[in-house]
């Protein structure tokens, strides 16, 4: 079997980021996202990305390192958020910005996965989202035509993986990872926990290794949104 684990994100990066490419990357804010892959990522100084993904991080952490920097020229996104930088870009035009529905993003990523190019969908119709595709009647109600996405290497945090590239991921923080990891023509995934091939439970994986290329673990994340809030016991819940 092919070794799928690498020592770390740049390692794991090498030989397959490069200029110009179009790049899905998981989470939803800061919740989810593949944190060591992002910084090795600007650290490669690779450019004129295109990038897809739910949001573009805050000022300073996530994929907003990349936006610092003027590595993306483009962002397939559902929302600005809090990310300031990425405002500014936007309105002073230094950034191109394709705002999408957040559903209609799920979809074009998990369609594309499955090998769909294309899907019709009500959202968006009579609005400045329809302008330009084509628009059809199905069943007395009005629908548009948009194209699903594929990305040339998608970034993916996950809880756990076995060596084969099995997944597992962590509650609400596996969001947008497995429509990502699908869509990707090569997935690099990072991941806290790593185990043996065998020792995950097959009725609990979350996405097979078959999506997935590369794995590299980083063990402690710095996680700033993902917390366990405990409730403090007292004598009447105890």
């Amino acid at each position: 079997m092919t070794n799928k684990v690498y020592d770390n994100a740049a390692a794991a990066l090498e030989g397959v980021i490069k200029d110009g490419q179009i790049l899905a990357v998981g989470g939803f804010g800061l919740c989810g996202i593949p944190e060591a892959l992002i910084l090795a990522l600007r650290n490669s100084g690779v450019k004129d990305l295109t990038c897809i993904s739910n949001n573009a991080g805050v000022d300073g952490f996530g994929l907003g390192l990349l936006l610092e920097t003027r590595q993306i020229k483009k962002m397939i996104a559902s929302y600005v958020g809090e990310n300031k930088e990425f405002e500014r870009q936007f309105l002073s035009g230094e950034l191109e910005v394709e705002l999408t529905p957040q559903g209609t993003l799920a979809e074009k990523l998990r369609a594309g996965g499955a090998g769909i190019p294309a899907f019709f969908t009500a959202t968006g119709v009579g609005t400045q989202i329809a302008e330009g595709k084509e628009a059809r009647e199905f069943d007395g109600r009005t629908y548009i035509l948009e194209r699903s996405l594929v990305a040339d290497v998608a970034l993916v945090k996950a809880q756990k993986a076995d060596k084969a590239g099995n997944l597992v991921f962590n509650k609400t923080a596996r969001n947008f990872n497995p429509d990502v990891a699908t869509a990707g023509k090569i997935t690099i995934v990072e991941v806290e926990e790593l185990v043996e091939t065998g020792s995950i439970d097959p009725d609990q994986i979350h996405l097979p290794g078959i999506y997935v290329h590369r794995i590299v673990v980083n063990s402690q994340p710095e996680k700033r949104i993902e917390k366990t809030t405990i409730k403090e016991q007292t004598q009447e819940n105890a």
